[in-house]
C-alpha cells in the first residue's frame, strides 16, 4: 500500500477549490483485501475514513482529517453478464472509462449524467443524475453492489442479498462504508438523436408538461436577466448516425460553450454590471441543432469552466412555480448571475435517500463562476425551493441539516438506523455527515 508523499500527507481538494482538506495519511490499496486491511488499520489507530473520488462534490461529503482511501487503483471491469444485462465494474473506475469499455462491448448504460469525470462509486454515492422521463439516476441503475464496512468485512448487497443495505448504500453518502464494487443493468448500445433549439422563457414553462411528456430526455437552460432558454430533448432514434461534424463540435462546444464563456464569465467577475448584456449575447450563441450519436457522447460534454453549484429536487408538479418565483427574485434583485439555470426530471425510485426517492422529480441547479461570491444569490434560491419541499443534492452546496432532511424523507430514520448498524462509532463519518444525518 502507498502513502502519498513518503508517508506524509498533503492537502486535498476538490474539483472546485472550495473544499480543503488535510488527511493524516491516504492509502491507495490494490484489492478488496488492502482496503479492509486499512479500514481494519484506521481503526486500530482511532482514525476516522473517507474515500474519495475526483472531488467532483461541491460539499465536504469526502472531507478527512483521518485515512483517506484513494481507488484509482480498484478500476476496470470485473465481469460482464451479457444474459443478465449486468456489468460489475471496480468502484475506482472513472465513468469515461466505463462509458468507453461498454461501447466496445456494443453496451451503454441507460441512461448518465452530463459530464463523465467522475469515479462510479463517486457519482451513486452522491446521487449523480441526468434527466429522463422514464429512466433515473446512475444510483437506479445499480443491480448489486459491495462495501467494506467499518469493522473491515465485505458486504455484498442486491434486491436478494442484504435488501435493506442494498437500498440505502446505492446513494449512501459515504456514510455505510467503502464501496469495492458496483453492479450495472446496461443494455445493446443504441442511438439517440438530440434536437437543441431556443426557446423563450414563456414558451418552456407553459409548454413544460407536453415537452416532458412527449421526449424520452427533456432539459433546459434559462439564462438569467434574460427571456432566453436553450432547450435539450434527447429521444432513441433508428439512425443513422450522425455525430456533430469535427469542426461545429469544436466551435460550439469547445469554443463557444467552454472559450468564449469562460472569457466572458472573467469579464462578468471582474466587471458585474455587463453580467446582463454578456448573458443576452452567450442565450443566442448557440443555434439550433440536430445530431444523432451513441448515448455518452450525447448525454455528457466537456466543462472546462470551473464553477460553484448548487441543486434541488423538487415535486416534478412544482417546477414551473419554483422556477418563475426563482426568475422574479433575479429580476428584482441587484444579483448578476453569469452562469444559466439548469432544469432537468427524473421518475420516482425506491432509493432510501435518493434526491427522487419516492416522488417524481425536478432538479433545478443554480451556479456560479468560479472566483464570484455565490452566497447571497444561493441563500435566496434555497428559500424559494425549501419553500417547495426542496430536497438539495448531496453533493452540492446547501446550508440543510439532519432536522430538515428527515422532514424531507419519508425514510430518513431508515437511514440513520442503518447506519447505527452498520457503522455505530462512525468510523466512516466527518463534519459534513454530522451536520446532514445528524449524531
Amino acid at each position: 500500500m502507498s502513502s502519498t508523499a513518503n508517508g506524509k500527507s498533503g492537502t486535498w481538494r476538490n474539483w472546485a477549490g472550495n473544499v480543503t482538506a488535510r488527511p493524516a495519511r491516504e492509502v491507495t490499496p490494490a484489492s478488496v483485501e488492502e482496503l479492509s486491511a486499512a479500514v481494519r488499520r484506521a481503526a486500530a489507530d482511532g482514525l476516522r475514513v473517507k474515500a474519495v473520488g475526483t472531488g467532483h462534490s461541491f460539499t465536504a461529503a469526502a472531507a478527512t482529517d483521518g485515512v483517506l482511501i484513494r481507488p484509482q487503483l480498484l478500476t476496470g471491469i470485473r465481469k460482464i453478464d451479457r444474459e443478465a444485462g449486468t456489468v460489475t465494474v471496480e468502484a475506482g473506475t472513472p465513468l469515461k472509462r466505463l462509458n468507453l469499455a461498454l461501447a466496445r462491448e456494443g453496451l451503454s448504460l441507460t441512461n448518465m449524467g452530463d459530464i463523465m469525470e467522475q469515479t462510479v462509486s463517486g457519482a451513486i454515492s452522491t446521487g449523480t443524475h441526468g434527466t429522463g422521463r422514464d429512466s433515473a439516476s446512475i444510483a437506479a441503475q445499480i443491480t448489486g453492489l459491495e462495501l467494506v464496512t467499518a469493522d473491515g468485512s465485505v458486504l455484498s448487497c442486491s434486491e436478494k442479498e442484504n435488501p435493506e443495505v442494498f437500498a440505502a448504500a446505492r446513494i449512501g453518502i459515504g456514510a455505510l462504508g467503502v464501496i469495492t464494487a458496483i453492479t450495472f443493468s446496461v443494455e445493446p448500445v443504441f442511438l439517440l438523436t438530440a434536437r437543441e433549439e431556443p426557446m423563450s422563457f414563456d414558451e418552456v414553462t407553459s409548454t413544460f408538461d407536453e415537452l416532458f411528456a412527449e421526449n424520452e430526455h427533456f432539459e433546459f437552460y434559462w439564462f438569467p436577466h434574460t427571456d432566453s432558454c436553450t432547450t435539450k430533448r434527447n429521444n432513441r432514434s433508428a439512425g443513422p448516425e450522425k455525430p456533430v461534424s469535427t469542426v461545429r463540435g469544436l466551435f460550439e462546444d469547445e469554443f463557444l460553450s467552454n472559450g468564449v464563456f469562460q472569457v466572458a464569465n472573467y469579464v462578468g467577475r471582474g466587471v458585474p454590471a455587463t453580467i446582463p448584456a454578456i448573458a443576452k449575447i452567450s442565450s443566442r450563441a448557440l443555434s439550433a441543432r440536430m445530431y444523432t450519436d451513441i448515448p455518452y457522447k450525447v448525454f455528457t460534454s466537456p466543462r472546462r469552466v470551473r464553477f460553484t453549484e448548487m441543486e434541488y429536487a423538487v415535486p416534478r408538479a412544482a417546477l414551473v412555480e419554483t422556477l418563475r418565483e426563482l426568475k422574479a427574485m433575479v429580476d428584482r434583485s441587484p444579483l448578476r448571475v453569469s452562469f444559466p439555470v439548469e432544469v432537468r426530471t427524473a421518475p420516482a425510485d425506491d432509493i432510501t435517500l435518493s434526491t427522487a426517492s419516492g416522488r417524481d422529480t425536478a432538479y433545478i441547479a443554480v451556479h456560479m463562476f468560479k472566483g464570484t461570491p455565490y452566497q447571497a444569490y444561493f441563500s435566496a434560491a434555497e428559500r424559494i425551493f425549501t419553500a417547495h419541499e426542496g430536497r438539495p443534492h448531496w453533493g452540492k452546496i446547501h446550508s440543510r441539516d439532519a432536522e430538515y432532511l428527515a422532514e424531507a424523507y419519508p425514510r430518513f430514520g431508515e437511514f440513520t438506523a442503518l447506519r447505527d448498524r452498520l457503522d455505530p462509532e462512525r468510523r466512516f463519518g466527518n463534519d459534513y455527515l454530522r451536520r446532514v444525518l445528524g449524531e
